[in-house]
């Protein structure tokens, strides 16, 4: 199946599967494991923290994010459409009783920042105490501009908040900038990585700060499940990934772009390709069709979403190839 729902389908390479075969282990909630210790260590120094913790999940890594910054009936403010706002199951409510304060998104993916300005709350026993802002980079495929990082950091500077970026595409972001990572990563006191997106490791995200911060999100994450024992065997794939997947990003954002200018020639597509940034396209089915659309390409051997609007996600396993096949199957659809 050619899939382009999202990039967190990809496989391990041979590579990855050869050093998670031999990659040496301990106990990592002893502190033992040394593939994982070396991983954390190497991503501290790449990214210009003190600190670097291997979780689970990327969902893991903004929720030990959040409580590590905010105690309980606190208050952080993100975006509307942030992903640990709307997709992460409430888990900053739910487990770390920390109130989300959304605020609607630009149609560039960044938070105004006289709103934020202005949500942050009074110092009043009626409200919530507000400790954080949360910004994500990229967001919905946008990619926030290094100028409107810098002056989020500033606000947070003069307001005494701390500011954590879901950082999940953050290469993504720096591809798309012409920047090195680390001249996104600097803005924030916190960070999280995703390894098995467009970077191509079967499991696992990585959380960025200071070492009082990552000791405390060590706790949190033994209190949340996140102890994982030999993880080694996943880390060293997270290594290659960090260290290889960045790479061939590019070839991603230029296949997005590809798939953006041939939808646009299509009738019954919907879709305005200059929004394409780096590896997400959507577009909308005119008359609604995207179910219909959806199991005629699935019959065909392509896998997508079925939003209103439909989500196309590059990534490693699909070449220009598979996107030309893609296309000529919502062509065929339009034309049957």
């Amino acid at each position: 199946m050619i899939d382009f729902r999202s990039d967190t389908v990809t496989r391990p390479t041979a590579a990855m599967r050869d050093a998670m075969a031999s990659a040496e282990v301990g106990d990592d909630v002893y502190g033992d494991d040394p593939t994982v210790n070396s991983l954390q260590a190497h991503a501290a120094e790449r990214f210009g923290f003190e600190s670097a913790l291997f979780t689970a999940t990327g969902t893991q890594a903004n929720l030990l994010a959040i409580m590590s910054h905010c105690g309980r009936g606190d208050e952080y403010l993100c975006g509307q459409s942030a992903h640990n706002y709307r997709y992460e199951g409430g888990g900053a409510a739910v487990l770390g009783s920390v109130q989300p304060q959304p605020i609607e998104n630009e149609p560039d993916g960044s938070i105004n920042l006289d709103k934020v300005r202005a949500a942050i709350k009074a110092d009043d026993l009626h409200f919530a105490v507000t400790r954080l802002l949360s910004l994500e980079n990229t967001i919905g495929g946008k990619v926030l501009s290094l100028d409107y990082q810098r002056q989020a950091r500033a606000l947070c500077d003069q307001h005494g908040l701390m500011l954590h970026l879901d950082g999940a595409r953050i290469f993504n972001a720096a591809v798309k900038s012409r920047c090195d990572v680390t001249e996104i990563a600097r803005h924030y006191h916190s960070v999280s990585v995703c390894l098995s997106k467009g970077l191509g490791a079967p499991v696992g995200s990585l959380l960025l700060g200071t070492r009082i911060f990552i000791e405390r999100a060590t706790r949190l994450r033994k209190m949340l499940g996140g102890g994982m024992r030999q993880a080694g065997i996943l880390a060293a794939a997270g290594r290659i990934a960090l260290d290889q997947g960045p790479l061939r990003l590019q070839e991603d954002h230029d296949n997005a772009a590809y798939l953006s200018a041939g939808l646009a020639g299509i009738d019954g597509v919907e879709i305005n390709p200059t929004a394409t940034q780096t590896n997400i396209v959507y577009a909308r089915c005119r008359a609604g069709r995207a179910k219909e659309l959806r199991q005629y390409l699935a019959e065909r051997g392509i896998l997508i979403t079925a939003g209103e609007p439909i989500r196309f996600v590059t990534h490693r396993d699909v070449n220009r190839q598979h996107v030309d096949q893609l296309l000529d199957g919502i062509r065929r659809f339009y034309g049957e």
